[in-house]
């Protein structure tokens, strides 16, 4: 087997945990980046917070005291926000892209020089399929994940010389405790019957989401692929089939069936 050495965020619960001790029990070199310790005996935990970048500066400076690489970044780090566009603040607003965008990028810039050295990287970018059409009662974590794609796709052209190679990675519905951890931002009168029913179908939709050890052999294959296309999208078959609708449909229809989807309607 190929050892790899794997940096990966957000790895004290959820998706995380599960793909670090995936890939730590495979006998890769993982190192976990969160904000608080982590116990596990399949990967070395380094407490950051990564929308600090001296933080992971000195995060990626202590993974080299002992790697002479750096083969894998999965940015896994970030958070949800739901409430309405009208009732969103400046400060949760800011939280959310500095995590969700900013922490993201700083990450790959702290990796990039030793990726560049080795003439190797892979980098995933935890994405949703959300972040291909504007979500109700999610349009900023919709819109945070949506410029995660799009620095993405600009990066694809920057570093493909140095035989790195990045994309996003668009998830479904993942069965964690994403809804204990969302932002949720005040819920003005005018919109609160309608959101408590998006909200209440929001948290089943996870309930019944995929497991996450799905995801970690996803990205099992994904790293042992050769070339990477920019946009890859794993879930349950109806949120997966929601991308190519709104490319193909009017938007109204397409509207129109999101309603549905959401109880709107």
């Amino acid at each position: 087997m190929n050892t790899k050495t794997i940096i990966i965020t957000g790895t004290s619960s959820g998706i995380g945990f599960v793909l670090a001790e995936y890939f730590g029990k495979k006998g890769h070199k993982v190192y976990g980046l969160s904000r608080k310790h982590t116990e596990s005996a399949y990967f070395t935990s380094i407490p950051t917070d990564v929308t600090d970048n001296d933080a992971v500066q000195n995060a990626i400076a202590e993974v080299l005291k002992t790697e002479t690489r750096i083969d894998v970044l999965i940015n896994n780090a970030g958070m949800g926000m739901v409430g309405a566009v009208e009732d969103s603040s400046k400060e949760d607003i800011l939280k959310l892209f500095n995590l969700n965008l900013v922490g993201a990028v700083q990450m790959m810039t702290a990796v990039m020089p030793k990726m560049r050295e080795n003439k190797f990287g892979q980098i995933i970018n935890v994405s949703s399929i959300g972040s291909e059409m504007g979500l109700p009662f999610r349009g900023f974590y919709s819109a945070s994940k949506s410029a995660l794609d799009k620095v993405t796709e600009a990066m694809r052209y920057e570093v493909y010389r140095w035989n790195i190679h990045v994309c996003s990675l668009h998830l479904g519905d993942i069965k964690t405790n994403i809804a204990e951890n969302r932002v949720r931002t005040k819920v003005s009168e005018p919109y609160k019957n309608v959101f408590d029913k998006v909200y209440a179908l929001m948290n089943s939709h996870v309930g019944d989401g995929t497991e996450p050890l799905e995801v970690a052999e996803y990205v099992d294959e994904l790293l042992q692929k050769n070339k990477w296309k920019a946009h890859y999208y794993f879930g349950k078959f109806g949120q997966k089939i929601g991308v190519p609708l709104k490319w193909i449909l009017p938007q109204g229809t397409y509207e129109n069936l999101m309603k549905k989807y959401n109880k709107l309607a």
